[in-house]
């Protein structure tokens, strides 16, 4: 069966990929810049962040207030993220506004203007931001699990950057990361909605082209080391207690994902799952416990996060260890598994029903594979897993040897806590 998706490349190297969604009456459409928090130096940590902010703050034709009247007034939304390797500007209306849509986002993506007092009032915002994330002590535990998973390397620091890296960060700096990183080889462009490609390719080569061709960044590769449980624990004043955990797992180009996403979906990631059912319907300890996976280039991690009560931290954090254990001892029975294979599957297809989850899947493969994934190959990788492949990944990944923790709470006792978290 071909596959719906068209992937085009411009003589820049801008790659422009769609899916034509003939019953939609939306069309959405995201900008990709391959740059991210690891492409960082320690000195401009949080610079990628920083740009973000500023391709909504005015272009040569367009002030702050324009860029998001344009989107905004025409029944749409405006929005951007910033991930470790990609940063993603991405717009939604209805179908007959693509070219508006494609304007906007090019007109930001190469002539925002970088003008000093929108800097310095965007670095107010973002100083702003990063202190909203320290006091959200969910927020807080995952930024300190990922500096304990990944010392002393660019995936380690927050994507935000510290209030001290912002502040150093001067109007020649984003100029010149711009014109380092965003260029034509860098860039994707994806398109979902009732639109033909050659119609796509149209409107957007003539803004596209201008881009210079460039090169990939590059990035320092990660190798973490097996030891002892590394531990980071801050006392804050809070009611819950937030408990981050995660175990070093492989990156997103290893057949082994497919096995570690099940194992994800089996552990925590609904209310059927193991860790819900255990620690949250069978004990009352938490409200939420859940896992995810991280998928990077060379590396990735599996997560469990969970709020709860700081008098049921030990015993919260012992019961999913033992867990975690069990799937290394015993495989998942088939009945299990297939319940895992039916929710991913069925989450993958149900979210590939969205204009706006189309262009997040088509931009994300490229990203990562430099092609588009087919959802049917996917589905038949996800079938072909057997129980012994979950318990083969389990016993690989959730090792104490490869594991990292993260406490925000109330904490009495800070040295006890480690020496049993490290056992």
């Amino acid at each position: 069966m071909d596959s719906p998706y068209r992937l085009s490349r411009l003589p820049n190297g801008v790659r422009i990929a769609s899916v034509e969604m003939p019953w939609m009456r939306s069309v959405s459409i995201g900008v990709w810049a391959g740059v991210g928090g690891r492409h960082e130096s320690a000195e401009m940590s949080g610079i990628s962040h920083f740009m973000e902010h500023l391709l909504f703050k005015g272009t040569k034709k367009r002030t702050a207030k324009r860029i998001t009247e344009s989107v905004e007034g025409l029944g749409g939304y405006l929005n951007a993220f910033t991930t470790e390797d990609h940063t993603c500007y991405y717009a939604k209306a209805a179908a007959p506004h693509l070219p508006e849509l494609c304007d906007v986002l090019g007109d930001m993506y190469l002539d925002s203007q970088f003008a000093p007092g929108e800097i310095e009032r965007e670095r107010e915002v973002i100083r702003e931001e990063i202190l909203m994330y320290r006091d959200h002590p969910a927020q807080h535990a995952q930024e300190l699990l990922t500096a304990t998973m990944w010392p002393e390397h660019p995936l380690g620091r927050p994507l935000t950057g510290t209030v001290e890296t912002i502040g150093r960060m001067k109007r020649p700096h984003f100029l010149g990361f711009h014109d380092q990183h965003y260029t034509g080889s860098t860039t994707i462009i994806t398109v979902a909605g009732p639109v033909y490609h050659e119609r796509v390719v149209e409107l957007l080569t003539p803004i596209f082209e201008r881009l210079p061709k460039g090169r990939t960044p590059r990035f320092t590769r990660t190798r973490p080391k097996d030891g002892a449980a590394k531990v980071s624990l801050y006392t804050q004043d809070t009611e819950q207690t937030h408990l981050a955990m995660g175990f070093h797992a492989f990156g997103r180009t290893d057949e082994r994902r497919y096995a570690l996403k099940l194992l994800s979906v089996i552990l925590g990631e609904n209310m059927s799952s193991r860790l819900f059912q255990k620690l949250r319907e069978r004990h009352g300890f938490c409200y939420s416990v859940q896992t995810s996976m991280v998928t990077l280039a060379e590396t990735g991690a599996i997560q469990v996060y969970a709020g709860l009560d700081a008098a049921n931290l030990e015993k919260a954090v012992r019961m999913i260890l033992k867990e975690l254990e069990n799937i290394c001892h015993k495989a998942p029975s088939r009945t299990e598994l297939k319940k895992a294979q039916d929710y991913t599957i069925g989450q993958t297809f149900m979210g590939l029903e969205s204009t706006s989850n189309q262009i997040m899947w088509m931009g994300e493969s490229i990203l990562g594979y430099g092609k588009v994934l087919d959802p049917g190959d996917v589905e038949r990788k996800i079938l072909s897993v057997t129980p012994q492949d979950i318990q083969r990944v389990a016993c690989h990944c959730l090792n104490r040897v490869r594991l990292g923790v993260a406490v925000v709470g109330p904490l009495k006792n800070q040295e006890k806590i480690a020496d049993w978290l490290r056992q």
